[in-house]
């Protein structure tokens, strides 16, 4: 993965969902609250995502083939929609369906000191597995504010894991307060409630994880940082004077693969041409190491036909 911080992060919460998962369904079985299963079956959909993460990862590494020249970094990027899914069907729907049981068929809760006691040991759990995940994502996060690291981050891992995180700790306190407000009041339809609302959330969080992934699917291009910097390393001056049009595509979270067309002088040689072409590869990957395959092609920058409106770099990607 692009950070060993994922792996830790995944391991963490996974290590977290499973021993709350079986808390939640002993829970479960003394008290008979809905709030309960809804969360014990958030917390198996947890666990198979983070399985899905670490075997898309490992998949990931696997060696390029004639088949797939290009390598299997996009299984990360699959697995990570998977996810979106599991969570949106098993988590998500689940929880709605429960719920909507519950408010039509309400009943008190028994022995209510399970679910309580095992929902504060969830949060407490699941604070210090999202705690990991918020300190090995700010080692990549930089001044990015949340919002834009999970919009922006080429990995998904780390977004999904906090993501997750997130929902489970809104969706324990959800749960506390349907349980709580069940055996205040003695009415069962508060507990159906706050199952119907872990519901909303967690299919919430999957719309926004299936939204990121795709884009991720799709290619995305490089960030606006990493595009600056290949087109100031690709320039020396001399042979090659600018580029005229560029293209970047993420083939993996760290494989970034760039395409560009560059000016060169018009009186150079062809060795000259192919030495300042090999010496801007060499440049750009010094710049950028994620840039592992690169394809520059050399030609001659007509200002008048840039001037006409027929220059490439004006188009989508260009600049």
């Amino acid at each position: 993965m692009s950070a060993s911080g994922g792996t830790k992060a995944i391991v963490a919460a996974l290590g977290a969902n499973l021993a709350i998962a079986a808390a939640k369904f002993v829970a479960f079985a003394f008290s008979g609250s809905s709030s309960m299963l809804a969360e014990g079956v958030h917390s198996i959909a947890d666990s198979g995502n983070q399985g899905l993460l670490l075997l898309g990862g490992k998949k990931a590494k696997r060696a390029a083939t004639a088949e797939h020249p290009f390598g299997y970094g996009r299984e990360r990027y699959i697995y990570g929609f998977l996810v979106s899914i599991v969570l949106f069907t098993i988590g998500g729907v689940f929880a709605l369906y429960e719920g909507y049981e519950k408010i039509h068929d309400p009943h008190e809760l028994d022995n209510w000191y399970w679910p309580v006691g095992v929902l504060v040991f969830a949060i407490i759990a699941e604070s210090f597995s999202f705690r990991t995940a918020i300190k090995e994502s700010n080692e990549l996060r930089g001044k990015q504010t949340w919002a834009q690291f999970v919009r922006r981050a080429k990995a998904p891992e780390l977004p999904v894991v906090l993501l997750e995180d997130f929902g489970a700790l809104v969706g324990l306190v959800l749960a506390l307060g349907g349980v709580g407000l069940t055996i205040a009041t003695g009415d069962g339809i508060w507990d159906g409630i706050g199952t119907m609302c872990i519901g909303a959330l967690l299919v919430l969080i999957a719309l926004v994880l299936a939204a990121e992934t795709k884009s991720l699917l799709l290619g995305e291009a490089a960030g606006p940082e990493q595009i600056a910097k290949i087109r100031a390393a690709v320039v020396d001056g001399q042979v090659v004077t600018r580029v005229i049009h560029m293209r970047t595509l993420h083939l993996g979270p760290d494989e970034l693969l760039v395409a560009a067309k560059i000016a060169v002088q018009h009186d150079g040689t062809a060795t000259e041409i192919a030495d300042a072409i090999n010496a801007a590869e060499a440049r750009i990957r010094e710049a950028v190491p994620i840039a592992r395959v690169i394809y520059l092609e050399p030609d001659i920058y007509d200002e008048k036909a840039a001037a006409a409106g027929t220059d490439p770099s004006k188009t989508p990607g260009g600049e």
